[in-house]
């Protein structure tokens, strides 16, 4: 079939010309079809593609219970199931903020009819779930079946890091008090939460702050994070990672997704420059996948008013990851809390149903000139079901109407009914 023909039968979103020729329609993934019509005549066409072969910025967005996580679901599955040339150049890690990605291993037998119906089968998919070590055996009595644990060493924390997580200001004393401790340790190479507490004691006065810090670090202890084993090998070819810090504040959530974003950041970008030097030199080495990071609730991580631990990584990985290779989707069902960069900088715009007035005009504020009506438009045409979704494709300067495929896999997000 000619790249032409292929073109004519499907819609491939986040590819610009120049690769749409060149590639067709292979390394993209199967996200649902497309929408023609509007409200009650709408019905389902071709099937809408998403490119994978290059880092995208995605944001996801959408009111709660409108399709968000169901959607990350539905993406990693598809990476999951792209041919070997493919799949083993990516690899995949959610961030789980509410602790319902773990079922992915179990087959979606409740949807056979609607994927019989797009010629699918339910199936369950090899993920890979990660807890965090102190918070294992509540996992375990909780029936959840994850892989192994990870924790991090006090030592992988900056003084900002600590500052954030106790939310303590760096001018105030005992903000300084702890930022000179964290100074002291690194000096002295790996340290822990009982090296931290012994400097602060072996400091003169401040006898408040000091004991003040002290309860700070115990109580760090009881997070669950800090322990002996290490954060997984998270970049490996074909994999896919759940990190699941469902169980953990909000605070320290930020602080876990700071560090992981830090590494993978860190790996990539050591690893784009030798397989650079690669190309130049003629020399085969193993090549470490592109990265794709999919966050939930992503408005916690990168804020329109706050500067949370995961603030600066994350807005570095959206303005300099393309480069190293390394792929976002901020889900959230606040477009307006999240920070505007993402928004401006998204490539790729996936918007299930919203409502409030606040969270439309955000997206509003980014309206590109290839759009023929207003967003509120595209949205009130969407059909009255779950799993429609708006997608602006600023890689083809298009805008669609997509119905997102049934899950595969079994999705915990769903709502219990208070029914016998």
């Amino acid at each position: 079939m000619s790249i032409l023909k292929e073109k004519q039968m499907q819609i491939v979103i986040g590819r610009d010309a120049e690769d749409t020729k060149k590639y067709g329609s292979a390394g993209t993934i199967n996200i649902g079809r497309h929408i023609v019509g509007t409200g009650e005549d709408s019905h389902f066409t071709t099937p809408v593609l998403m490119d994978i072969l290059r880092p995208h910025l995605v944001v996801l967005c959408g009111k709660r219970g409108s399709g968000k996580s169901y959607s990350i679901g539905v993406f990693v599955e598809e990476m999951m199931k792209l041919p070997d040339e493919y799949r083993k150049n990516l690899c995949s890690v959610i961030v789980d903020t509410q602790g319902i990605f773990w079922t992915m291993k179990q087959s979606n037998e409740k949807d056979v009819v609607p994927l019989n119906n797009i010629g699918l089968k339910p199936q369950g998919f090899p993920i890979n779930i990660y807890v965090p070590e102190g918070q294992s055996n509540t996992f375990r009595k909780a029936g959840v079946d994850f892989d192994d644990v990870f924790s991090i060493s006090a030592d992988e924390l900056s003084g900002d890091d600590w500052l954030s997580v106790f939310e303590l200001r760096a001018t105030e004393t005992i903000g300084i008090l702890l930022q000179r401790a964290v100074s002291i340790s690194r000096k002295k190479g790996q340290y822990s939460l009982d090296d931290l507490i012994n400097i602060l004691k072996e400091q003169e006065g401040f006898s408040s702050e000091k004991l003040a810090l002290e309860n700070m670090f115990e109580v760090a202890r009881s997070w669950g994070i800090f322990g002996q084993s290490k954060m997984p090998k998270l970049l490996e070819n074909g994999k896919a990672s759940v990190v699941d810090v469902s169980l953990t504040s909000q605070n320290v959530r930020t602080l876990l997704i700071s560090i992981i974003c830090r590494k993978i950041f860190g790996e990539r970008t050591i690893a784009r420059r030798k397989e650079e030097i690669a190309e130049t030199e003629g020399i085969f080495i193993k090549k470490t996948p592109v990265c794709w990071i999919l966050i939930d609730e992503a408005h916690n991580f990168i804020s329109s008013s706050e500067k949370p631990a995961s603030q600066d990584i994350l807005l570095r990985i959206i303005r300099e990851g393309r480069q190293p290779g390394i792929g976002l989707l901020l889900a959230t069902q606040r477009p307006e809390k999240l920070n505007q960069d993402a928004l401006a900088q998204s490539d790729l715009l996936i918007s299930h149903m919203l409502t409030a007035k606040s969270d439309i005009d955000s997206l509003r504020s980014i309206m590109q000139t290839y759009m023929l009506f207003d967003i509120t438009k595209y949205l009130i045409d969407l059909p009255k079901m779950k799993g429609v979704a708006i997608v602006l494709d600023d890689n083809s300067e298009r805008i669609y109407s997509v119905y997102i495929r049934p899950r595969q896999s079994w999705h915990a997000g769903s709502s219990p009914v208070a029914k016998l």
